[in-house]
């Protein structure tokens, strides 16, 4: 396992590219997501997606407290509900705000033997694989903060 760089400049072209799907789960797709997790735990993060780490794949894990899951190929395949939370981003230092998400999603992927199953996941959860997949997008919590939440972190309570 090795720490990978992450991209954390919002004018990054590869954070606003789409992601290519997995074609083949093999030993550098595992690889890649034992990676990717242990870069996120170093830098504290609760998700990881592959274009963060400069890699162009349908590729991303979380950690929403209950332990880590691996997504290859993810996709929302229903949304339920409505939620506003505060989001932040390891790809956008220093930056929070209000995001409105599903209060509720099931997600079809592939584990990391490459075998199908469905997630569904709620609260936490839910905003998580929603913020991760729209990076498999190109996608920025920015694109969807509620205008006029921004919060700087050196405005938070307790920094």
């Amino acid at each position: 396992m090795a720490l990978r760089n992450i991209m954390n400049d919002q004018k990054d072209d590869i954070l606003r590219k789409k992601a290519r799907i997995v074609e083949k789960v093999d030993f550098r797709t595992r690889t890649l997501l034992e990676d990717m997790a242990e870069t996120m735990y170093h830098s504290n993060g609760a998700g990881l997606a592959a274009p963060q780490v400069g890699v162009l794949r349908r590729v991303i894990v979380i950690d929403d407290g209950n332990g880590l899951i691996k997504l290859i190929n993810p996709v929302i395949v229903k949304a339920l509900g409505e939620q506003q939370e505060i989001e932040g981003c390891l790809s956008v230092p220093g930056i929070y705000g209000k995001v409105k998400r599903p209060e509720k999603v099931i997600v079809k992927a592939l584990d990391e033997n490459g075998r199908p199953y469905d997630l569904e996941g709620s609260g936490l959860l839910a905003r998580a694989l929603c913020h991760e997949i729209d990076h498999l997008d190109g996608i920025l919590f920015i694109d969807k903060m509620i205008p006029g939440t921004i919060i700087k972190q050196s405005d938070l309570p307790g920094v």
